[in-house]
């Protein structure tokens, strides 16, 4: 049997439903040809947060085994090393012991070490190619920490008409194509860093959205959810949550066109990204190979309700990981969330805010960092014809950032086995594979944990229990209404109890760093904001 190829999307902050096939009005044409010709799951999770997810997507593991279980900070040994650690093994480790080409495109962010490699850096984890960023954000004109292999890259952004998002896709499409050539199975892991703050997009890309969201956030997200019922992407009967309460309603909201452009900016990034998807299944048709590849695509937490600046802004422009010292012809950079910067130019450095986020998690409640559904619930699509995967239908069992790596080495035929000289732990996942072929019912419940700076929830079946650090356990039944509103905790005093102990006992297991310790480190050292929202409390 020939191997099957691998193509590996992931978006940065990216919504439920942000993309055209799971509801949105921002057109994904190459997103909604995948998942309307291949499976869409509709509760597939990730981890809340960037690293951690990326940690769990390429280990099969629970980020805090990885060594990574908030951001790259080095918090050892107090808290997490900010480091993948030798306890586990990359799927590009797995898949070059087995002959496949290995190449990464995009965002890493799996690294405490930016300046100088070592071994958590994606060169030395199992991928022979390179080209990407090493932080975790930053200008898509002039990306910092840019390299190819190991060596600075910085430089290719000096060419005008550079734009990082173009860059992944030109770079994943090149490394396809060269790897066809040589004839070898590949795996491509396509990390875009769109759409992640800041709002970078070109003038005529936000044009394609003039007039858009000059409606505002509650009527979007009511046709949002229209649209979804008529996907199959929720029942027909599903509701929407109840706007944030820090949300203003678009009747009280000021500077209503300044609002609308932060929408659009975000908007074309998206559209930017689904067109460089666009370039990657062209070359896979080009050299003959697209239904023999097996694609996902998915995101890496909820929508960003993050403001900008967040926390001290004469903090955030001295850091030249994620902030550039200024624009390619010298001129400063314009930060923050204010009516008279105009997202967008490389000049700004803005994010689209709370409500727009609520708008891109439609239907559900909370943000990234939180592990409720608007925290972790992802599209996940799943593309491979000649693998039997089904087209067109709507997966519902549910699965999370763990089950990709066995999915993948049951699909290549791949053993699990530990890189010469390590010791790794088991796999904590199961195959999705069954279910990419229409098996659902034939796919047995596994419970599911997750932990991120404190927020905490477990699943069982129907019921899912959940946190925000600092207040009281929640109990939900997932299978009448996914929107985590009708809280009936009080009702089940014995299920909350021993969902309790079990997440503890997991927590334990797998090393959870208890938050209190992380929360008197981060105030140590002034960081406090990148573990406590500290814009507002959702609360």
């Amino acid at each position: 049997m020939t191997k099957p190829n691998v193509v590996l999307i992931l978006a940065d902050d990216l919504g439920y439903s942000d993309v055209g096939c799971y509801g949105s009005e921002i057109r994904t044409p190459n997103i909604d040809r995948l998942g309307r010709n291949g499976v869409r799951f509709t509760q597939f999770f990730n981890t809340a947060r960037c690293s951690p997810s990326r940690a769990s997507l390429l280990t099969g593991l629970h980020p805090h085994q990885t060594g990574v279980g908030i951001l790259t900070d080095a918090d050892g040994p107090q808290g997490y090393r900010g480091s993948l650690n030798d306890r586990c093994a990359t799927l590009a480790e797995l898949l070059a012991e087995d002959g496949y080409a290995t190449g990464l495109s995009g965002k890493w962010h799996l690294a405490s070490n930016m300046q100088e490699p070592s071994e958590a850096w994606p060169t030395r984890r199992g991928f022979q190619h390179f080209f990407g960023t090493l932080s975790g954000a930053g200008s898509y004109y002039r990306p910092s920490t840019l390299h190819r292999g190991e060596n600075d890259a910085s430089s290719e952004a000096d060419d005008p008409d550079f734009f990082y998002t173009d860059a992944i896709a030109a770079d994943a499409a090149k490394f396809i194509g060269e790897s066809v050539e040589a004839g070898r199975p590949f795996f491509s892991y396509v990390a875009f860093t769109a759409p992640h703050w800041p709002l970078h997009a070109p003038a005529e890309d936000v044009e394609r959205y003039a007039g858009v969201y000059e409606q505002g956030w509650d009527e979007l997200r009511e046709a949002r959810l229209q649209r979804q019922k008529e996907e199959g992407i929720v029942s027909s009967d599903a509701v929407l949550s109840d706007r944030d309460p820090h949300v203003p309603s678009w009747a009280d909201t000021p500077h209503k066109d300044w609002e609308a452009s932060r929408m659009r900016a975000y908007a074309a990034q998206v559209d930017r990204m689904d067109r460089g998807i666009g370039v990657i299944l062209e070359e896979l048709e080009r050299r003959g190979v697209l239904d023999e590849t097996l694609i996902v695509f998915l995101a890496d937490n909820g929508a960003c309700a993050e403001p900008l600046p967040n926390g001290d802004p004469e903090t955030l422009r001295t850091r030249r990981a994620i902030f550039p010292e200024g624009t390619k012809d010298g001129r400063p950079i314009r930060l923050g969330n204010y009516p008279d910067i105009i997202p967008g130019p490389e000049d700004t450095y803005a994010s689209y805010g709370r409500a727009w986020a609520n708008l891109s998690n439609t239907p559900f409640r909370l943000y990234k960092r939180w592990v409720h559904e608007g925290g972790i619930a992802t599209p996940l699509i799943a593309h491979w014809p000649a693998g039997d995967v089904r087209s067109g239908t709507i997966a519902t069992a549910p699965f999370q950032l763990t089950d990709f790596v066995p999915t993948v080495l049951e699909a290549t035929g791949i053993a699990y086995q530990a890189p010469a000289g390590r010791e790794v732990l088991p796999l904590e996942g199961r195959s999705m594979l069954g279910v990419f072929r229409g098996d659902e019912d034939e796919v047995p419940q596994a419970d599911m944990y997750w932990e991120h700076v404190g927020n905490s929830a477990v699943r069982r079946g129907q019921w899912k229990l959940v946190r925000e650090y600092g207040s009281d356990w929640e109990l939900y039944d997932l299978s009448e209404s996914r929107t985590e509103e009708n809280d009936v905790a009080a009702e089940n005093p014995d299920l909350v109890a021993t969902l309790v102990a079990d997440y503890e006992a997991w927590a334990d297991r797998i090393g959870v760093v208890p938050m209190e310790r992380i929360i008197e480190l981060y105030t140590r050292t002034g960081r406090l904001e990148h573990v406590i929202d500290t814009s507002v409390s959702p609360s």
